[in-house]
């Protein structure tokens, strides 16, 4: 396409984006709304473009919206554009939708670390002491609320047991952080494939969830991250945190495939697509025990191949 044409894109997706900036500050009621929305202009023109035409476009968005809508929307701007230029690339790629949503999550996480750096550094916020006092603040309201009804004694019982959930809570702040970034990075995606099916008559679309399958090299890592975690001592230092940030995370993932296989095996074996939705259920009102028996079925699927075996008795 010609230069005037990529110029005159670029102009008319900033545009939009700036307009859904302002909705996302200024507007209380759909701010969520135009929040999601944000990344969508300038995947699309990524998904048009070169990088570094994106690049471009992202770099000028960036600063009309911090001029438009207060230095406070910089981190923001930021972070939907790093998310959005990245799953564009992406889809001008033609990788799969699962790489896509995969390379737009770690976009996303780039993003919200500046978010986080940017408030720490510029309104000298800590994000993380700030939850942390919130969740005290909770519970002492909780624990004054339970005294007047003359369970005081039990709720001091269980005082060092909700410290220390929080203090966990606290120290897997970055799954958090990703967990957020998979959420952005997959609505960013699934809002912008239908925006370019309709504008452009594509037919972009993520597969059906059972055909969801991680590299089995996914094993090795949480099983490493098992062992790390298993023989370290020294519960307060950086490296163990660190390492039950990615167990827990990794672990989420093998969750997610056991999941996947579930859907798989309704669809094989013609169940009712019941099965798959009570699973999700379940594992949502009962983490405590389902969750790890959706993970242990993950880990068999991923490492057995339990699919293949399917298909090959199906054969």
């Amino acid at each position: 396409m010609n230069q005037s044409k990529r110029l005159t894109d670029g102009a008319l997706w900033t545009v939009i984006y700036i307009l859904l900036m302002i909705i996302a500050v200024y507007v209380p009621v759909i701010s969520l709304f135009g929040l999601l929305l944000l990344p969508v202009p300038i995947t699309i023109y990524a998904s048009r473009y070169d990088w570094k035409s994106a690049a471009l476009m992202g770099i000028t968005a960036i600063i009309l919206s911090t001029l438009t809508a207060t230095v406070a929307s910089l981190p923001l701007a930021v972070m939907t554009v790093l998310g959005g230029v990245v799953i564009g690339s992406a889809i001008r790629q033609n990788v799969s939708a699962y790489e896509t949503w995969a390379r737009g999550t770690l976009g996303f996480v780039g993003g919200l670390l500046f978010v986080f750096v940017f408030i720490q550094l510029v309104f000298q916020i800590n994000l993380v002491e700030q939850i942390e006092q919130m969740m005290n603040e909770s519970w002492e309201m909780t624990e004054n609320m339970m005294g007047q009804f003359g369970v005081q004694e039990q709720m001091e019982e269980t005082q060092t047991v909700m410290q220390d959930l929080i203090g966990v809570m606290i120290d897997l702040f970055p799954v958090f952080l990703a967990g957020t970034a998979v959420v952005f990075a997959f609505f960013s995606q699934w809002i912008s494939y239908k925006v370019i099916n309709k504008i452009e008559n594509k037919n972009y679309r993520f597969p059906p969830f059972r055909n969801l399958r991680f590299p089995i090299s996914l094993i090795w890592i949480y099983f490493g991250a098992f062992l790390l975690s298993f023989f370290m001592a020294e519960s307060d230092s950086s490296l163990y945190i660190a390492v039950q940030n990615l167990f827990v995370l990794v672990g989420l993932l093998m969750a997610v495939q056991g999941i996947s296989f579930i859907f798989f095996y309704a669809h094989h074996k013609k169940m009712s697509k019941a099965l798959p939705v009570i699973s999700i259920i379940l594992t949502v009102l009962f983490p405590m025990f389902f969750l790890y028996l959706i993970r242990i079925i993950g880990i068999i699927d991923l490492g057995f191949g339990l699919r293949d075996r399917l298909g090959d008795k199906k054969g």
